[in-house]
């Protein structure tokens, strides 16, 4: 146990780790150099997993009604309370909301009670949020839902295309791969389409800056140009026809206007494409989270299609997934309009998985997908639903609905690691499942990858596995023959036997080559690229290279696309586009508890062109609002010209766990794609407005204090101590000095016109410090947090704490650019003055930079802004 290989619970790159059990105790994890997905690299949210293995927050018990009970007393209540509602209300009035943190085999056995069991196709999953595009679109061309690419294609190409993707931020390993690519080969060109600037232009040799949500005529006009320099045999593609006559339209002219970019730039792309000899066209949730997502992916496709950049060596259209097994849950059925291990809702298919499940009771249609199913929870149609692993309440568009649904669903149960998430306060049944280290299983990766995640922990409390609660509540539905594992290694064998059963090449999804492995083969699985069958015993690196696909049509399909604008282009207001920060993962209920992954982006910042916000009265660092139809959020204003005029951005993490009004999917509308079924969370029309808040400030406390609803909160990660960001319209900041005085602490006061500094300390010890005033006071956060392990003992350094900052003030660090080495942007200033110009030199110098080499880009934009600020002294000296 000292030396575990597992895979990381992040993003779809699927990074090989090893976990370490050291003398003193505690867990390093490092990345597995012999991981093909990421051949030794790491991301600072990997580096750091060792540091959210503690057991603050976690579900540790099963609780009915908010009261712990005994397992038995759970299952029980949830196998009855299911029975009951299907008896009552027929199996449509049950649900299952799944996520891609669950491993393969926890989403197989979900799929299997609701589809095979109960009867009804009402299993959906956040990967509806991220990837449902995607798979419409390689479903539509080739047949089924296959990424023909593989990760060493990134190191095999000529160009490499970043549509609607921040991988330097989303995908930091893979981008990393990418940039030692390029600086491997000069030649290798990278071009960026994107209404950003983001870290990932930082290797761009050419960044489309296009108007939101045009993605689709951009690629409409690259099927024509290519088409014009290689004609298309007759009928080479099925639909390629109708697909080339809605190109026609699409002149660079045209292109130009829609996208809003200069001529020139849509030329030069087109050149780049049209003559690289291999050519690759990565894209992410800038393309899938559209009305319109699927139609974008299937323009890109078809420019890949028309261009013969596909099937091949350093080719294709790459879909990148979002979350570490999104992919696993789309072979095991784990989205609403699919069966398992890619079979279809069609007769056929019905019948074969109920010949293998031994089941009568299978799905005959599409179930409910995760918009429309909460949707149905509100309108008092399901009346039963089973979260697993998500957060609902946050991550779906127009969250404050998704609320008001869950508080009046007559029954829900969560299975969860994180007590008390915005979707727990709303279970009538939590159940206490294993988080990443405990679990034991298979995930699979954008490139079609498998790999184990092993358990390193022991599982803390009373917590299980999710495929076993739902195995064990499977029985106790009367469901108990089909459900009798023992281990997870006997579900994968039947996961694996499914997909190879009556198969035959039909369906592209074929692992049937593992169906047999011994427990020993299971624990030992290394890495390996889906199909694996006869024809493929170890495994298959890229597809599509016979130029066939899946299905009754053989061909590969080129799909008719007409660009459209996203749903609310003509709305007043700003355009909004929500996303993730660096160091940060979905709804933070991991990241959010590590202090060192809070420091880069502590707080939930709104980035604004500064027209806009001159011309919205918004100043940089002040607390805005921002509005819609839906809802309302607060953040903070960051100007910055990396967002284009007119357009704003806002991270997508923070909950009420980490904020009181700060979740962007307040303000989204559940606008979706027809075909996909995935919101559109990159185009919403809102309001920006600035906020002057009555008193701003900071509050530190050993305990967590009560706070009045009139008080806007963000809390940063500290441990042993809570730490808040505080603003009100309240016309004082008294319910805290009161809470405090209630508690009999020995109060420390200094007051004066539109400030108020508080310190409380019981026996010598700090208890709590507060520091507001009318502008958010400037207090060195360092000193206060360490008065809290070491209280200054004469009064002079008291006086200092009370004034906000240390007896001996030390250099500040500034902002925080590299987390891995603790290096803060004063630092990085100082050594750039005393000679350091490259970012290879700041390594050197300070080690930023030098680990998981996420903010790189960081590091180059601040030299590049000290080369401008020198540039502008030597012309006006001149």
């Amino acid at each position: 146990m000292s030396r575990v290989r597992t895979t990381c619970p992040y993003c779809g790159v699927g990074c090989g780790l090893v976990a370490e059990h050291l003398p003193e105790g505690g867990v390093r994890v490092s990345a597995d150099a012999d991981h093909p997905a990421n051949l030794g690299r790491i991301c600072v949210k990997g580096a750091a997993l060792g540091d959210t293995l503690g057991l603050a927050g976690r579900q540790l018990y099963p609780e009915v009604d908010g009261g712990r009970v005994p397992w038995d007393a759970a299952l029980e209540t949830a196998a009855r309370k299911l029975q009951e509602t299907v008896r009552e209300h027929g199996p449509q009035a049950v649900a299952f909301y799944a996520s891609g943190q669950l491993l393969t085999e926890d989403y197989y056995v979900a799929n299997k009670l609701m589809k095979g069991f109960i009867g009804a196709g009402n299993i959906d999953t956040n990967s509806r949020l991220c990837m449902a595009s995607a798979v419409v679109g390689y479903k539509r061309a080739f047949g089924a839902d296959v990424v023909p690419c593989s990760y060493r294609d990134l190191e095999q190409t000529d160009l490499i295309v970043l549509v609607g993707s921040n991988a330097a931020w989303t995908h930091p390993v893979l981008y990393q791969r990418i940039a030692q690519a390029k600086q491997d080969n000069p030649a290798l060109q990278v071009v960026v389409v994107d209404p950003r600037r983001t870290a990932t232009c930082d290797i761009a040799d050419l960044h489309l800056r296009l108007a939101p949500g045009s993605d689709a005529g951009l690629y409409a006009g690259l099927l024509r140009a290519v088409c014009e320099q290689r004609p298309l045999a007759a009928a080479q593609f099925a639909g390629q026809e109708a697909a080339l006559a809605s190109a026609q339209g699409w002149s660079v002219d045209n292109v130009a206007h829609y996208c809003d970019l200069d001529r020139d730039v849509v030329t030069d792309f087109y050149r780049r494409f049209v003559t690289a000899p291999r050519a690759m066209t990565l894209y992410t949730m800038g393309i899938n989270q559209s009305s319109t997502g699927s139609d974008k992916c299937n323009a890109i496709i078809n420019a890949h299609l028309a261009s013969g950049q596909i099937g091949r060596v350093g080719c294709g259209p790459f879909s990148l997934t979002g979350q570490p097994n999104a992919m696993g849950g789309r072979e095991v059925g784990g989205l609403a309009n699919q069966l398992a291990c890619h079979m279809q809702f069609v007769p056929q298919d019905i019948a074969r998985l109920g010949r293998f499940w031994g089941s009568e009771r299978i799905a005959a249609t599409p179930g409910l997908m995760a918009v429309e199913l909460f949707d149905a929870i509100e309108r008092g149609e399901v009346k039963a639903v089973w979260i697993m692993g998500t957060n609902p309440a946050v991550s779906l568009p127009d969250s404050d609905k998704v609320n008001r649904a869950l508080a009046a669903c007559p029954l829900v149960i969560v299975s969860e690691v994180s007590a008390g998430t915005d979707t727990g306060r709303h279970a009538h049944i939590c159940f206490p499942a294993l988080a990443w280290g405990e679990k034991n299983g298979t995930v699979t990766n954008s490139e079609r990858r498998i790999s184990r995640q092993r358990p390193f922990m022991p599982p803390p409390g009373e917590a299980r596995a999710d495929w076993w609660i739902l195995a064990q509540v499977a029985r106790g539905m009367g469901y108990g023959a089909a459900f009798g594992w023992q281990h997870p290694h006997e579900i994968f064998c039947e996961h694996a036997a499914l997909s190879g059963f009556e198969n035959a090449g039909r369906r592209a999804f074929d692992i049937s080559g593992l169906a047999d492995l011994t427990r020993e083969q299971y624990d030992q699985l290394s890495p390996v690229q889906w199909p694996v069958n006869a024809a493929h015993p170890q495994g298959s690196e890229r597809m599509l290279n016979e130029g066939r696909g899946w299905g009754v049509e053989t061909r590969l399909t080129m799909v008719p696309v007409t660009p459209q604008r996203y749903r609310e282009a003509n709305a007043p207001g700003l355009v909004l586009n929500t996303g993730r920060y660096r160091d940060q993962w979905h709804t933070m209920t991991r990241t959010g508890t590590v202090p060192r992954l809070m420091q880069h982006s502590p707080l939930p910042r709104v980035a604004i062109h500064p027209e806009d916000a001159r011309r919205c009265r918004v100043t940089d660092g002040q607390p805005v609002k921002l509005t819609s139809p839906c809802g309302t959020m607060t953040g903070f204003a960051q100007l910055t010209d990396d967002q284009a005029p007119g357009t704003l951005f806002a991270p997508m993490h923070w909950n009420r766990q980490f904020a009181s009004e700060s979740g962007v999917n307040s303000l989204v509308a559940g606008h979706c794609d027809p075909h996909s079924g995935q919101p559109e969370s990159k185009q919403t029309a809102v309001t920006l407005s600035g906020w002057t808040p009555t008193w701003q400030g900071w509050l530190f406390s050993r305990e967590p204090p009560a706070l009045p609803t009139s008080i806007s909160r963000w809390r940063l990660a500290q441990a042993g101590v809570t730490w808040l960001r505080l603003a009100s319209d309240t016309p004082d900041c008294g319910s805290v000095q009161a809470w405090a005085a209630a508690r009999g602490w020995q109060l420390q006061v200094a007051q004066g016109e539109g400030m108020c500094h508080l310190l409380a300390w019981q026996q010598g010890e700090l208890q709590l410090a507060l520091y507001v005033g009318s502008r958010c006071p400037e207090v060195d956060s360092d000193a206060v947090l360490a008065a809290f392990a070491i209280p200054p003992a004469d009064p002079a350094a008291r006086h200092a704490l009370l004034a906000g900052r240390a007896a001996q003030p030390a250099a500040a660090a500034g902002r925080m650019v590299c987390s891995c080495m603790q290096v803060g942007e004063n630092a990085i200033r100082e050594a750039i003055e005393q000679g350091c110009d490259s970012a290879a030199a700041l390594g050197r110098a300070l080690r930023c930079g030098t680990h998981c080499g996420s903010c790189i880009p960081e590091l180059r934009a601040i030299l590049a802004q000290r080369v401008r600020v020198t540039d502008r002294s030597d012309q006006s000296a001149r």
